[in-house]
Formats: C-alpha cells, sequence, structure tokens
C-alpha cells in the first residue's frame, strides 16, 4: 500500500508536522528523505531496510557511497543528497560552536564533536583554537592515525597555535572501538601537549574523547 493510501494521522510527513520531528522512528524520518519508494516497497518500507542494514543512523551516515548504493533503490543521486544534508548540519554546528564562549558551552563543542568524529574507523586527533574571550577561532584535524592509534607531535600542535594566535585551546580525538574512556597514553599526551604550549601561553581547557555517542570531557573528570 502506498503511503498516500494510509490514514492521514500514520502518514510521517503530516506526523512530522503535527507533532514534530521527534515523534517520529528513525525509518520514519528516513522515508521523508527518501520522498518516495520503489517498484514494491513503500518509503517506509525502504527506509526499514536500511535502518535494518546499517543498523543505525551513525553507521548509516558514515557509509560509504558504494555501501548506501548496494541496497536496491538507493544510488548516487541520494547519497549525494544525505551527503548535502550531514554537511549542512556539520557547519550549522560549527557556527552555533564558533557563536558561543566554548568554555561555558561545552554542549555545544560536544555536539559538535560527536557529528563529525563519532564514528570513523580511525583515529583523528583535532585541535579547536580559540581567542582571549574563549571564541572558537577554528577548528583543525591535525593528525589521523589507524584504528588503534595516532601519532601526535606536540612541536605542531604549537605551530599551529602561534599560527593562528590562539589563547587556548581544546584537544579532541575519537576512539573508533566506541569507548570514551581514557587510555594511560592520553592521559600522557594531554600532559606533554600542556607543558609545549605552555611555553608559548597558551592554556589547554579540556581534552574530549569521543567514542561513538559518548564524549568524556578531561576537564569534568579532574585530569585537566
Amino acid at each position: 500500500m502506498a503511503i498516500t493510501d494510509w490514514p492521514e494521522d500514520e502518514r510521517p510527513r503530516e506526523r512530522l508536522l503535527k507533532q514534530g520531528a521527534a515523534s517520529l522512528s528513525d525509518a520514519e524520518l528516513l522515508a521523508i528523505f527518501l520522498r518516495v519508494g520503489v517498484a514494491g516497497k513503500s518509503a517506509v518500507d525502504l527506509a526499514r531496510e536500511m535502518a535494518n542494514h546499517f543498523g543505525d543512523l551513525a553507521r548509516l551516515f558514515d557509509a560509504s557511497q558504494q555501501e548506501f548504493c548496494s541496497i536496491p533503490g538507493l544510488g548516487p543521486a541520494k547519497y549525494a543528497q544525505l551527503q548535502a544534508v550531514l554537511e549542512m548540519a556539520r557547519r550549522a554546528m560549527q557556527e552555533k560552536m564558533r557563536a558561543s564562549d566554548a568554555l561555558n558551552s561545552p554542549a555545544a563543542v560536544k555536539d559538535y564533536l560527536r557529528l563529525t568524529l563519532g564514528r570513523k574507523g580511525y583515529e583523528v586527533f583535532a585541535v579547536l583554537f580559540l581567542d582571549a574571550q574563549n571564541r572558537p577561532i577554528v577548528i583543525e584535524e591535525l593528525f589521523r592515525g589507524t584504528l588503534t592509534q595516532t601519532s601526535v607531535y606536540p612541536r605542531e600542535v604549537v605551530k599551529r597555535s602561534l599560527h593562528h594566535n590562539a589563547a587556548s585551546v581544546i584537544l579532541a580525538h575519537n576512539h573508533p572501538s566506541g569507548t570514551s574512556e581514557p587510555s594511560n597514553a592520553d592521559q600522557i599526551l594531554t600532559q606533554a601537549l600542556k607543558n609545549a604550549l605552555a611555553l608559548i601561553d597558551t592554556r589547554v581547557l579540556d581534552h574530549f574523547i569521543v567514542g561513538g555517542d559518548t564524549v568524556l570531557s578531561f576537564a569534568e573528570r579532574g585530569l585537566i
């Protein structure tokens, strides 16, 4: 049965307009994104197939074009459309983060890091450079690694901090394993970066570890 033949109060788009997007399931939200299904499948049927295949939205969002298009009914056009939506979300979060005091609005920083680093299959080390009022100047991905580790060079972090004339920084990296618990190596690295940046009078305000949907703050743990 086509969605247009459903009772109006059961159609995803109509429910979203009346009750808000939060009232819909992942499959229903995907159905609105898809707009139409394929022969023999409604948009909701196809969306449920996508949800079952990927397991969760985060894995869907990180899928390669090849994996995304392996589902019948999904092609390069839909993949490009999804990537455009995700990039707009990233930019909106980045704008929100830049417009706030990063020290007093850690939730905005966490949301941005969760979206950008949360499901990568390799380690990424990024630095958010801040001005004297704790306003973000720019966030840069400085190092990439393998599935389990990356090499971070304090000298390069110092150079980029001087380049941006940063008064302070927030460090961030992800754990592809999905756990956000800091390792002993993470704590040693954080201290090494604090010591190196202190030589140029730049403070390390926090170090976030992103593990899937969880973001751990060193400052909140008393580790900074």
